[in-house]
């Protein structure tokens, strides 16, 4: 059974990345009953999160994990009991083809070999430090207000990364959401599982999809972002046990 992920390979492995929103691939087998262009979407895929994660990686010359298979087909960012797993509407768009589902289908093949997967790598590299990175629409199609934002740290019980990575933001003039556009303490299914519940200090970054639509964009987010991969190597070297 092939695995809904690519790993990128890096000479650095004290940071992992993971990027769980990378595609919006579906696989042939499988009709969604919508519209193609909504698989450019937002709903389908965190727009320019993919080429991000792979120039961070490229630049820091670390490790990263990108899955393979849209969050239309099976969302690898939710606990497989979550109601959104596989949605059967997003953003006020109906996704016919999942209603009715196989969900025990989808999570055997898609889900729990993802997961396994990180968590075999986490176990090989033993990064030191997980970034996980996604991308959010301005404005939410239905029932949606501005997100001023143009970047959000997302965390849950650890904050150690998460602070450091706020205040680091916040001093390169940036606008930054503290668990902003959405509460990591809600939604942070992967590193609560790979990061946190194995004591390795991560933090999830949503960069607002409207700034990493072009290569301009990408390449300055992924300076930015290889700014504070840098800073937090050297504050949570300098501040923070790393557990291992």
């Amino acid at each position: 059974m092939s695995v809904p992920a690519e790993i990128i390979e890096g000479k650095q492995q004290d940071i992992l990345l993971l990027c769980d929103h990378a595609s919006n691939a579906v696989p042939p087998d499988i009709d969604l009953g919508i519209a193609p262009e909504l698989l450019d979407l937002h709903i389908a895929v965190d727009i320019g999160a993919d080429p991000l994660t792979r120039s961070l990686a490229a630049r820091l010359e670390v490790p990263a994990i990108l899955a393979t298979v849209s969050r239309l087909v099976i969302d690898l960012h939710r606990e497989p009991d979550h109601v959104s797993l596989i949605p059967h509407r997003s953003d006020g768009h109906w996704i016919p083809g999942n209603d009715p589902v196989d969900r025990a289908g989808r999570i055997a093949r898609f889900h729990a070999p993802y997961h396994r997967l990180l968590a075999r790598s986490i176990r090989t590299q033993r990064p030191r430090l997980i970034l996980s990175i996604h991308s959010f629409t301005p404005c939410l199609e239905h029932g949606g207000t501005n997100r001023p934002w143009e970047v959000g740290v997302l965390y849950n019980r650890d904050a150690r990364a998460a602070h450091a990575a706020i205040d680091w933001f916040r001093g390169q003039g940036l606008v930054t959401g503290d668990n902003e556009p959405y509460s990591g303490r809600l939604l942070n299914a992967t590193l609560n599982r790979h990061a946190e519940a194995n004591g390795i200090p991560s933090v999830a970054i949503e960069v607002r999809n409207d700034l990493i639509r072009d290569a301009f964009g990408i390449e300055r987010w992924s300076q930015a972002l290889a700014g504070l991969a840098n800073s937090l190597r050297n504050s949570l070297a300098r501040n923070v046990p790393i557990a291992t």
